[in-house]
């Protein structure tokens, strides 16, 4: 039987993978998956060693409170591995704790493939070399990606953004009329969706300011309805009292994200993976965040890009306002907000956005990286 070892830190990992999972299920229908993975990665069969709500964190000094966790999460699929043969193992962004985790199977002879790289681009470049010495192949999401990579010895290929072919799909199916009318959504009223993040830690810092900018635009907007998106990492009993100590009437739903987002006339996210969803959803949107100081203080001497976010890196140039650290004052993120709910701002940013998206390809990543997984477990096998 073949055994693969899956490691997704976090949720858009964990919904990435579980669709390579799927698509590599149909190359080997015997495979079993085993390791460290969410609610997607579960519901696509994995038989889960490590629950990643364990380590939902992110950050330069935020994860120190997590190392312990790590430790154990480390040792735990690590003893999974060994227990039998294991014929590969596929790695999923979260760089902090694969790139360990990747050094541990290596002794034990594991072939590796990675799956959306970490952002060596961006910072941290010393990552490259860890990369070439511990893993066997890449499957990168940017095309930009290839030579840097390639550059260094490591085997890589371009499989295309896992969102979208997705998003696109999605999006043709879920018009804005009838994801509105799926969540009970008047059709004139203006909607606001807040995504605050993944991380409980980003709960922790963000999820007040993200409600305060909300009040700031419910004033200017009395009709605004404001919608939370919850992650499936967060608890419910998480955001509620942030939610109640605000005064704003939040509606907080669940495993819904992509519907909100088409139902919505404007986002607030952090940076992150989300605000290429957003983007690919077409939806206009505001980032803003604020990371522990210390963090903040690290990523600005370290970061080497103009932008922490995603669609503006893609489109090389200001397409989504951003506000972060000392910049995330809560009047002038709802008057981007409010300038993006009608008018010129809006339609210049979603003609931009459409651009962007354009660039990442026609989809197919997931079995693009099926594809390579199946090469790889087949090389294995001759090998042995």
């Amino acid at each position: 039987m073949t055994r693969v070892l899956i490691s997704a830190g976090d949720a858009s990992g964990d919904a990435h993978c579980a669709e390579v999972v799927e698509a590599l299920r149909q190359r080997l229908p015997e495979a079993r998956f085993f390791g460290m993975g969410g609610r997607a990665l579960a519901a696509a069969g994995l038989d889960v060693v490590v629950d990643q709500r364990e380590l939902a964190v992110g950050g330069q000094v935020e994860v120190l409170g997590c190392v312990g966790r790590a430790l154990r999460s480390w040792r735990s699929l690590e003893r999974a591995a060994r227990a039998e043969t294991t014929d590969l193992a596929i790695l999923v962004d979260s760089p902090d704790f694969n790139l360990p985790l990747a050094r541990r199977l290596r002794r034990s002879g594991i072939p590796i493939l990675y799956y959306i790289a970490p952002q060596v681009w961006a910072w941290r470049t010393g990552r490259v070399r860890k990369l070439a010495a511990r893993v066997q192949r890449m499957a990168v999401i940017f095309p930009f990606e290839v030579e840097l990579f390639a550059a260094a010895g490591v085997r890589v290929d371009f499989v295309g953004h896992p969102l979208v072919e997705r998003l696109q799909s999605f999006r043709s199916t879920h018009p804005r009329e009838r994801a509105r009318a799926a969540l009970g959504l008047a059709p004139e009223r203006p909607v606001l969706v807040l995504l605050p993040g993944s991380r409980h830690n980003e709960i922790e810092s963000g999820l007040a300011l993200f409600l305060e900018c909300a009040a700031k635009l419910r004033q200017a907007e009395p009709a605004l309805e404001v919608l939370l998106a919850l992650a499936s990492t967060v608890d419910a009993d998480q955001v509620a009292p942030a939610c109640a100590a605000s005064g704003l009437p939040v509606r907080v739903v669940e495993g819904r994200t992509y519907e909100l987002l088409m139902a919505a006339d404007v986002a607030l996210a952090k940076p992150g993976t989300v605000t290429v969803e957003v983007a690919l959803l077409g939806c206009p949107l505001v980032v803003a965040g604020r990371a522990h100081p210390l963090t903040a203080a690290i990523m600005r001497r370290l970061v080497r890009v103009p932008s922490f976010t995603m669609p503006n890196l893609i489109a090389g140039g200001p397409v989504v306002p951003e506000f972060l650290q000392e910049d995330a004052v809560p009047d002038r993120i709802a008057l981007a907000l409010g300038e993006l709910l009608r008018g010129p701002a809006r339609d210049f940013q979603r003609a931009r956005l459409e651009q962007m998206a354009r660039r990442l390809g026609a989809g197919g990543a997931a079995r693009n990286t099926a594809r390579i997984a199946a090469e790889m477990i087949g090389d294995a096998s001759a090998a042995g």
